[in-house]
């Protein structure tokens, strides 16, 4: 099972543990890397998931990241049809930076498109030939243990 984690859930363990989700995803998106690292799953990198995670000012959460992307089996590189599906999305209301995502995740056939950002899943859901599943890591670990 082939899974592309966006930048928030790979940065989720980072995050300050505030509120009881943030614990939970914390829990899911590192059980998620366990599972990426005894090869039950697959993870997916790509362009833009390095691009962004350079953007980060902080360079704990980009060593943090690129670590994490550094087990990725498949890379998705910024290609013509990724742009230009990246375009339909953002005419759907995603942002360009979403939309590059999700065209990326698609790219690279994933079954999975793992994001914490609520706004983002809901986008995405109502995507109608949206051609990955949109969840969170707490959804993921659900469709995982079935």
């Amino acid at each position: 099972m082939k899974i592309y984690l966006d930048v928030c859930a790979i940065q989720r363990p980072l995050d300050t543990p505030n509120q009881i989700r943030i614990a939970l995803e914390t829990e899911a998106v590192l059980g998620i890397l366990m599972l990426c690292d005894a090869g039950k799953l697959e993870l997916v990198s790509s362009e833009i998931l390095v691009y962004e995670t350079a953007q980060n000012p902080l360079a704990v959460r980009q060593e943090h990241a690129r670590a994490i992307l550094s087990k990725a089996k498949f890379f998705v590189e910024l290609s013509e049809e990724v742009k230009s599906r990246a375009n339909q999305l953002v005419e759907l209301g995603l942002k360009p930076l979403d939309a590059l995502h999700l065209a990326a995740a698609e790219a690279g056939k994933v079954d999975y498109f793992c994001t914490c950002d609520d706004q983002l899943l809901r986008k995405a859901k109502h995507v109608p030939d949206l051609q990955v599943k949109a969840v969170s890591p707490l959804d993921l670990v659900q469709e995982i243990e079935r």
